[in-house]
């Protein structure tokens, strides 16, 4: 892993100073592909597609991968190699459209139990550096690392340096007073980064951003300030409170002019037990509850089984099991039930959401499926009778 200088040549925040550091991976899942097929490093490569074809191994140990332009269905894309993203393919486009843009790129299926223990290996990387840590999605944390006695450009090396050893990929790490400007600072100098901010750095390397580089502030809040005149964060941060609030609210206001001025006292949390788990699928092709009901069953089956193994890792169990479908028409419907005891085996979830989809329509074809497991408790509060319920298939 190759090492990268500071962006910054500002002063230098003392060790009693907050730092609080926010580590991005980057193009995780393609990182992860790549590390395991090297042969494909340097060409553009989406994941993605729930139907996505796996690569045909040869007899010679050589494969054949699918090419993005021979894709037909509604996946999106997962994530895409930054050759691709030159080709302007990103995160949650459509397959289709992507496949129009760079036709020639490598099209692989998502392997989400690769990318989790991937994610485990990282993160428990740097707990061993630091116990402060707040995980946000499976590629992306905050640490606090006040009170260490090296400066912010060495821990940012050693946390560049613990992921690289305990996975062979590469990160962008950024060191800041807060968390706003840690996130805004790793998206600076990907990937690969090593970027370190302080308040000194505001109005040469965040106040020319776009103001959509604040968390928080999303396309409607983009346009709204936008047709106010205000473009970039400087500008934000040198606004006329007044007029600010007459558009936004006192509240809001506030906040987005805090923001452009860099100050964020948010904590980082190192709890964060979850309140609920879910899984879904679109569709390929629309499915409908009668004339698909083995289609659908497999799926729905398949669900289940994840969500109970969802619950097995992290070691809860579930006192609430609901569903989710959405109809050809784009109408969302979801259904929930208590039950009088958690659980958290796949036979169990199943018959609990199978009550749920009895209450629901089913006279139109689904775009999509979920279920849910809410009211989360220590796995060992579950009813152990529920364990030895088959997945049997739901009656009309």
């Amino acid at each position: 892993m190759r090492a990268r200088p500071s962006s910054q040549t500002a002063i230098q925040l003392s060790s009693n100073s907050r730092r609080i550091a926010h580590l991005d991976m980057d193009a995780f899942f393609a990182s992860v592909e790549l590390l395991r097929r090297p042969e494909l490093r340097g060409r553009p490569v989406v994941v993605g597609g729930r139907r996505a074809p796996a690569p045909l191994r040869h007899p010679d140990g050589s494969q054949t991968y699918a090419r993005l332009g021979d894709y037909i269905g509604r996946g999106v894309v997962t994530t895409a190699t930054y050759e691709a993203r030159a080709l302007d393919v990103h995160s949650g486009m459509g397959l289709m459209k992507a496949a129009r843009l760079a036709p020639d790129a490598v099209l692989l299926p998502a392997d989400f139990e690769a990318y989790r223990a991937y994610s485990a290996r990282f993160k428990a990387a740097l707990a061993a550096i630091t116990p402060r840590i707040e995980s946000r999605s499976i590629d992306e944390v905050y640490l606090d690392l006040t009170g260490f006695a090296q400066g912010s450009e060495a821990l940012a090396q050693r946390l560049k340096q613990a992921v690289f050893e305990a996975t062979g990929l590469s990160c962008s790490v950024a060191v800041a007073p807060n968390k706003l400007l840690a996130k805004i600072g790793s998206e600076l100098d990907k990937p690969d980064g090593l970027t370190v901010l302080t308040l000194d750095d505001m109005p040469r390397r965040i106040w020319p951003l776009q103001v959509a580089r604040i968390n928080g502030i999303g396309p409607k809040a983009t346009a709204r300030l936008a047709a106010l005149g205000i473009h970039t964060i400087g500008e934000l941060a040198q606004a006329d409170p007044e007029r600010l609030r007459a558009h936004f609210g006192a509240a809001c206001a506030a906040w987005m002019q805090q923001a452009a001025r860099g100050h964020d006292e948010r904590p980082v949390m190192t709890e964060s037990a979850p309140r609920s788990i879910s899984r879904e699928t679109t569709f390929e092709r629309d499915l409908h509850p009668r004339r698909d009901r083995a289609e659908l069953g497999a799926i729905f089956t398949a669900l289940c089984e994840r969500l109970a193994q969802d619950l097995r890792r992290k070691g809860v169990a579930s006192r609430t099991i609901g569903v989710k479908l959405r109809y050809d028409d784009f109408r969302t419907l979801t259904r929930d039930a208590t039950l009088p005891a958690p659980v958290r085996e796949a036979g169990a979830i199943r018959r609990a959401a199978g009550e749920c989809i009895k209450r629901a329509p089913l006279d139109r074809p689904l775009r999509l499926l979920g279920v849910r497991c809410a009211g989360l408790v220590a796995d060992e509060a579950a009813d152990p009778r529920q364990a030895a319920l088959p997945l049997e298939p739901v009656s009309d």
